[in-house]
């Protein structure tokens, strides 16, 4: 009998008979209080080792030590599909894709240096006196809190707690609530054409919002009313959009009675007939009708601060709260540093001790480059990369030890020169006594890894299994890996043949000029039409606002006639007449949108089906074999194919459903096959929504549009994705390749399709597919962007748009254009220091 010494401290969570989603009864131990790697292609079974097992099993077991009150009132997991498994410490996860802020989170609030803010400016400012107005230094009588007095007047002079300085609570500007930003009317809807008199309705509020009648008492007013709205003088048109609101006596003849009347009315200018409109808005419809005149701006009470008057008069080192908010960290860290000698030398070690806790924060943030943002940045404008590595940096900030961290792909969002910083805090965690298990592709972090366990061989049915594991050595020279030449550097990746230099712009150019907005400056690109366009740089450098804030609603405006983004000074793309953005974001809100229906293949099985003798004999129609609404879903699961037991005092329960086996269809629908045109029998329709997207294409060979539909899956490399596979669970990755699907196989030469980090997800055997899905949208003649960090999707692209050099004030500007190896040859361009072509 194996007796383990009681002293002995496991070294490994033990897992045994793992059958999480696709896993295959799996055996494993991973190491304790190590870095601990899992790579594998995409759907191999990484997420469903380190998520669905470790974590799940993780936290469910720390949460079951809580009281039964306690874990009513919070969302728990069911227990994991496992034999055995034993040592696994209380568990946190840093998922791929953290949830996006509200409104009124912004960076500040989310990594909680606003607290350590705030509390400085309620201790350590000078506040104004309200009878004098001077400023009253600070004092130890703030946190006794006793009384402090002006020495000049010897008024009491109101000081303000650390809560009332926040936006959230009763330092709220009364006017905006405290979201900094308020609806204003925008002058230039008011006129939508300037060809037309305000008799023929040129003034659209008169027209929609108000009597008609505004346009007699303008003319009363001394504007002309009978010539085209360009013609009238500022004046003239100063009075139309602001005038005073004068009474004026008119005659008047009702149109439809034809009763006349004599009654002075009050003058209502153009900007405000929409704002009163506004105030007495009390439903939708009524909302509909006047927000067509308004626009989103700063608050012009507290200027987009966010905070009423009483909390933006103190001053600390001469400025106030909203000030601070304003500076980027990396700026804001040199000014707290300052704040502790500003102050007399009897507040300085309570000031030391406030801004001490600030710093610490701060240094993590700055580790992991996000120095770049300023603490009123809105939450919801960071990318996935920014939220996860806040989320990071909070984790190692609370100084935890003994927990298992589950990293769910940390290397989104990162450039190659942000990489250091994420293996700093890994060793942090480590060094702490924590265990961490890291899912990722990127082999720079994986070669970070003390062990590896690599899982495949291939997706879905084909993975589930443990190729291979060991050190990050033993794992590169294995014969059976397939991240193992990666670690080699045995394999760069060349997927594509790219455009000669010289040939670049044969096929027409696209150029795009832009003014200053937020931290990028003006600039001017020129993209290569039909051509792999790569747009690159360090996180906040300005990617985003370039393509997602500029290049595309410039585009969309352009083809559609419109006006331009207020920021973008022109645009000449010839020949383009739609844009395409393909991102991560979830397919589908609900369970019962799966990849059949998405990809339309679902619809046309419905009508195939249908025209089968013996669903013809029983009458049902192609709308019965839908599982939202049909008659052929299953009663038991409403067509979602699973259930929710509620155990009382236990958490709730999620199964398959035990009536239909998870196929979402009732008994019925599995005896109604169809017949091939050789004669032999074909698989039902819940028989075939079980099956792969690979295994379905085999089955439906005989129907030629499903057969074509399903191939664009596979050569999407979405082969391993079951039909009847809920979307709303699919990967980023994933959920991007199945959003082209629809766009596969036609001419796309008016086309530009920008993808937002495409790579998420991927392995490198993926990303080479993912190459072959661009080159494929090329030579159908579309152009094709990129947002991107991984250097093999760079290496192949045709042109590079690089930008930087750093990120928030410190980027902005184009380093470096032109071909992968014009850029790599460039010393301003720190992406092209790591391309090695």
């Amino acid at each position: 009998m194996n007796h383990e010494s009681s002293s002995a401290l496991p070294a490994a969570i033990r897992v045994r008979g793992a059958r999480v989603h696709n896993l295959k009864n799996i055996d494993v131990d991973v190491p304790l209080h190590k870095i601990v790697g899992i790579a594998g292609v995409s759907g191999s079974g990484k997420s469903s080792l380190a998520l669905g097992v470790l974590y799940a099993e993780g936290s469910r077991r720390y949460l079951e030590a809580l009281s039964t009150y306690t874990r009513r009132r919070m969302t728990q997991a069911e227990k994991a599909q496992v034999d055995e498994i034993r040592y696994v410490p209380a568990a946190l996860a840093l998922h791929q894709r953290p949830g996006v802020p509200g409104m009124r989170s912004t960076f500040g609030t989310m990594t909680e240096l606003l607290n350590s803010l705030r509390l400085m400016f309620s201790r350590l400012s000078h506040y104004p006196c309200p009878a004098c107005g001077c400023m009253v230094p600070p004092s130890l009588n703030i946190a006794a809190e006793i009384p402090l007095y002006c020495p000049r007047c010897g008024a009491q002079v109101p000081v303000l707690g650390a809560e009332q300085f926040a936006f959230n609570s009763t330092g709220a500007c009364p006017d905006c609530e405290g979201t900094g930003i308020v609806r204003v009317v925008d002058e230039s809807t008011l006129v939508p054409d300037e060809s037309l008199s305000i008799n023929e309705g040129a003034v659209l509020p008169w027209q929609t919002l108000m009597w008609s009648l505004m346009k007699e008492i303008a003319e009363k007013m001394g504007v002309r009313t009978n010539v085209p709205f360009r013609e009238l003088t500022p004046e003239e048109r100063d009075m139309v959009f602001h005038g005073p609101a004068k009474k004026v006596h008119l005659l008047y003849q009702n149109s439809k009675t034809g009763a006349a009347g004599e009654m002075d009315f009050t003058y209502f200018n153009a900007v405000y007939t929409v704002e009163n409109a506004l105030a007495k808005v009390t439903d939708e419809k009524g909302m509909k009708r006047v927000e067509r005149f308004l626009k989103q701006g700063p608050c012009p009470a507290c200027g987009g601060s966010r905070l009423n008057a009483a909390a933006r008069a103190p001053r600390l080192r001469g400025i106030g709260l909203a000030d601070a908010c304003r500076m980027t960290l990396d700026t804001l860290v040199q000014w707290v540093e300052g704040v502790p000698a500003s102050l007399p030398v009897e507040m300085r070690p309570m000031a030391e001790s406030i801004c001490e806790s600030f710093q610490a924060t701060a240094a993590r943030l700055l580790d992991l480059g996000l120095g770049y943002l300023s603490l009123d940045r809105e939450a919801a404008t960071l990318s996935t990369g920014e939220r996860q590595r806040v989320q990071l940096a909070r984790s190692v900030r609370n100084r935890t030890t003994g927990v298992l961290y589950v990293l769910d792909e940390p290397s989104i969002g990162l450039h190659p020169s942000n990489i250091e910083g994420l293996r700093g805090v890994m060793h942090d965690l480590i060094a702490d006594g924590n265990s961490i298990v890291l899912v990722d592709h990127d082999t720079e972090i994986l070669r970070d890894a003390d062990w590896l366990i690599e899982m495949g061989p291939g997706a879905g049915e084909n993975g589930g299994t443990i190729l291979t594991q060991g050190t990050v050595e033993q794992v590169a020279q294995s014969p059976a890996s397939r991240i193992g030449p990666f670690l080699a550097d045995l394999h760069t990746l060349s997927a594509r043949t790219r455009t000669p230099e010289a040939e670049l712009f044969a096929l027409g150019t696209i150029t795009l000029r832009t003014r200053a907005i937020h931290t990028v400056k003006p600039l001017e690109v020129r993209l290569p039409k039909g051509r792999l366009i790569a747009v690159t740089g360090v996180s906040g450098s300005g990617k985003t606002t370039l393509v997602l804030e500029s290049l595309i609603p410039a585009l969309e405006a352009a083809a559609k006639g419109e006006a331009l983004p207020a920021h973008v000074e022109s645009i000449t793309a010839p020949g383009i007449a739609q844009v395409k953005l393909i991102d991560a974001t979830p397919i589908g809100i609900n369970v019962r949108s799966t990849v059949a229906t998405y990809a339309n293949v679902h619809d046309e099985l419905r009508k195939i089906y249908a025209r089968s003798p013996l669903a013809r004999e029983k009458g049902y129609k192609a709308g019965d074999f839908s599982y939202n609404t049909g008659r052929l879903r299953c009663p038991g699961c409403d067509g979602t194919g699973t259930i929710s037991l509620d155990i009382q005092f236990l958490p709730d329960v999620e199964i398959t459903c035990p009536d239909c086996g998870g196929s979402r269809y009732q008994k019925d629908a599995a005896a109604l096959y169809r017949t091939r045109k050789d004669g032999t029998q074909a698989e039902s329709l819940p028989r075939l929504m079980e099956m792969s997207v690979d295994e379905a294409l085999a089955a439906c060979a005989d129907l030629k549009l499903v057969a074509s539909r399903l191939q664009t899956l596979s050569s999407l490399g979405l082969g391993y994705l079951t039909l009847g596979e809920a979307t709303p669970s699919l990967s980023g990755g994933e959920a991007q390749r199945l959003k082209l699907a629809s766009e596969m196989g036609k001419g796309q030469a008016d086309t530009v399709f920008v993808f937002d980090e495409p790579t998420i997800g991927l392995h490198p055997l993926d990303v080479r597919t993912l190459l072959g899905v661009f080159q494929r949208l090329i030579d159908s003649g579309a152009t094709v962007v990129v947002i991107e960090h991984d250097l093999d999707v760079i290496r192949n692209a045709d042109y590079l748009v690089d930008l930087g050099p750093g990120g928030g004030e410190s980027g902005g500007r184009i380093v470096a254009c032109g071909t992968p190896e014009q850029v790599a040859a460039d010393p301003a361009s720190i992406t092209g220091k790591y391309l090695h072509l």
